[in-house]
């Protein structure tokens, strides 16, 4: 029987687990297929991060020092799990690098893929250099800088489209991503602090700023910054004889047909399952959802329980979350996992 825990990705979700496993006293095999630790805000380059307003690589900078400077923690970077045999309390797992380790539970941090804008043609990705995805739009406010790609020039106008790949039943989306409206009024708000000249303006269905983000985010952005909220249905973006790209729908607090020009047009892209969660699923022997999402083998008494009894699953794995709920996801699948294994030894006794 093996009291070591298998944590496999190094997000938020998994660096949060892997630290409080180690804070324990238990020994943690860290598996991550990249070469750098952070997951998505760092390898996607954030902003500023919701709720906190801190920088998304000190934030989550700190996460990684925390758990590289832990003696219980052996990291494997560049690495997946090719092979997991076993049960609950002895699984032998079979990394790519050709090592092989006995643990006694595995947590799964494998987070989510962001949706490809590409899937939308309609509305200018791809096709036209301006047209950018929130992630590119964050990476551009990390630089300091807000400028139109194609030509160097400050943006008179910048538009920010909500609901790209989520909620959209037409290319197979249904789900709301959680944290799109949210990141994008925080995002508005940024753009202002760095541009004061631009104005930036939110296409919404529904504006869903959950909790207590709706003063600090939603009401913040319009009253303080001016940011311009335009309840609407996009149809398409293209562009003007004088390059500028137009954003043309329906005004539908108005009824009314609108073609808006802009300088910039930014895609609120939503949350898909991991693409990798196919292979996920054939490596551990779990299930999945029927969105693609890693499936919960029970909702109350055994949270983060996958369909594999041992194996503990939390964050963006299970469907669009934020990413202070991704760290206490980790927390808790560390103490769901210590716990498990100290029964199945007092029981093995």
């Amino acid at each position: 029987m093996s009291d070591t825990v298998l944590v496999v990705g190094a997000g938020p979700t998994g660096l949060s687990a892997a630290a409080g496993v180690a804070s324990i006293g238990k020994k943690v095999v860290l598996v991550e297929k990249e070469a750098v630790l952070g997951g998505a805000p760092i390898l996607s380059g954030y902003a500023k991060l919701v709720p906190s307003g801190e920088w998304a690589k000190d934030a989550i900078g700190r996460m990684v020092k925390r758990v590289e400077d832990n003696a219980n923690v052996t990291i494997h970077k560049s690495t997946k799990v090719v092979k997991v045999e076993g049960e609950a309390g002895n699984f032998t797992v079979t990394l790519s690098n050709g090592q092989s380790v006995n643990v006694g539970s595995i947590i799964l941090g494998t987070g989510f893929t962001h949706f490809d804008s590409i899937n939308k043609p309609e509305w200018g990705f791809g096709t036209y250099e301006d047209v950018l995805t929130t992630t590119q739009m964050e990476q551009m406010v990390s630089s300091g800088k807000i400028a139109c790609p194609s030509d160097g020039r400050v943006p008179e106008r910048v538009a920010i489209l909500l609901c790209v790949g989520s909620r959209d039943r037409q290319i197979g989306r249904e789900w709301c991503s959680k944290i799109c409206c949210t990141v994008s009024t925080n995002l508005a708000m940024e753009i202002k602090e760095i541009s004061p000249q631009t104005d930036v303006f939110i296409y919404y269905m529904d504006i869903r700023t959950f909790g207590l983000y709706e003063d600090k985010f939603y009401w913040k952005s319009q009253e303080e910054y001016k940011t311009k909220f335009v309840k609407a249905r996009i149809a398409e973006v293209t562009r003007s004889a004088d390059n500028r790209l137009l954003v043309k729908g329906e005004d539908t607090l108005v009824k009314r047909p609108i073609v808006i020009p802009m300088d910039i047009v930014v895609h609120a892209i939503g949350m898909d399952p991991s693409e990798e969660n196919p292979e996920l699923a054939k490596v551990f022997g779990i299930g999945l959802e029927k969105h693609g999402f890693v499936e919960k083998g029970e909702q109350y008494t055994s949270s983060f329980s996958s369909t594999r009894r041992g194996i503990y699953v939390g964050g963006a794995a299970l469907g669009p979350e934020d990413i202070d709920t991704s760290i206490s996801h980790g927390l808790a699948m560390a103490m769901r996992a210590v716990g498990d294994m100290n029964a199945l030894v007092q029981k093995a006794a």
